[in-house]
């Protein structure tokens, strides 16, 4: 007959792997590129739709599920005015999370066609991968959400439209959106942005203005409304980190001057400098990323 087991070790037991499980990502060692050239299966450019730019990169880490709690999926979003750019070309903003063995999703969305319908497509890619959670095998209960200017934009969109029963992109059941990493994109004052790209000098701006919303003239208060993350801002929302720059021409800081008030104290994170412009600087990201994984950690 077996012994049983004292109740003192299996509290000792436990204790052990709770902690195991609960390391900090702030003290998690950065990979070698070695380290994490094993650690990851790289899938490029998955089709989550029918249209050609509807793709994504997906970053599997044979270490994620050692992290436990902290078991995040990272969804990245570039930025480029809804207008330019793809995901290779921001890849800075995911190598620290490829440095921890987070598993990430880099994500593009379709370009030229207007913000409603580059925003629909972070929900229709978080709810391919639910579909597909056997090929894939991502957390999707613990999605953090980030993106650099207008990935940052649809990015805390969605996030925070997720409990209003108004918004008309919904998530699937088993998706949940626990954080929001947010550089440089609009949280408020879309209208702002509408001008300050079509009225610039630049030609390319004035593009890019026009394209934001698939109309003539200067978009509703009523329709911007629905892709203005401030609308939807509550006390429930993830929380979110949010970095901005005093000197930013493309998102103006009165952009977020109604929005910063409503940050809850005990949940949201905010870096803001004042002779920072509109993209952060290599020494300004690695500071950013401190901070970061400090926030993720207190998820």
């Amino acid at each position: 007959m077996k012994r049983p087991i004292p109740i003192i070790l299996l509290a000792l037991f436990f204790s052990i792997s709770s902690s195991a499980f609960s390391q900090k990502l702030a003290e998690v060692h950065d990979f070698s590129p070695e380290e994490k050239g094993v650690a990851y299966q790289i899938l490029k450019d998955v089709s989550y739709g029918s249209d050609a730019e509807q793709t994504m990169d997906i970053y599997l880490s044979q270490k994620a599920k050692s992290f436990g709690k902290r078991n995040y999926t990272i969804v990245f979003l570039h930025g480029g005015g809804y207008y330019f750019n793809d995901k290779r070309q921001e890849e800075r903003y995911i190598e620290p999370y490829l440095k921890k063995g987070l598993n990430i999703v880099n994500l593009n969305y379709r370009l030229k066609r207007g913000i409603p319908l580059a925003t629909s497509d972070l929900t229709h890619a978080l709810n391919f991968l639910a579909a597909n959670k056997g090929v894939y095998d991502l957390n999707l209960g613990k999605v953090v959400v980030t993106g650099f200017s207008a990935g940052a934009h649809i990015a805390t969109n969605v996030a925070f439209a997720q409990n209003n029963p108004e918004y008309p992109d919904k998530l699937d059941d088993g998706i949940r959106i626990v954080g929001v990493i947010n550089f440089s994109g609009p949280v408020d004052g879309l209208d702002v942005v509408e001008r300050v790209f079509t009225e610039h000098e630049n030609e390319q701006y004035k593009a890019v203005g026009r394209a934001l919303f698939p109309a003539e003239g200067y978009e509703s208060k009523e329709n911007l409304a629905i892709y203005q993350p401030i609308t939807y801002f509550d006390p429930k929302d993830p929380p979110i980190f949010l970095w901005h720059g005093g000197l930013d021409d493309q998102i103006p800081a009165k952009t977020f001057e109604r929005f910063v008030p409503l940050m809850r104290t005990n949940k949201d994170l905010r870096i803001y400098l004042p002779e920072s412009r509109h993209s952060p600087t290599k020494d300004e990201l690695e500071k950013a990323y401190i901070e970061i994984f400090r926030f993720l950690d207190g998820l």
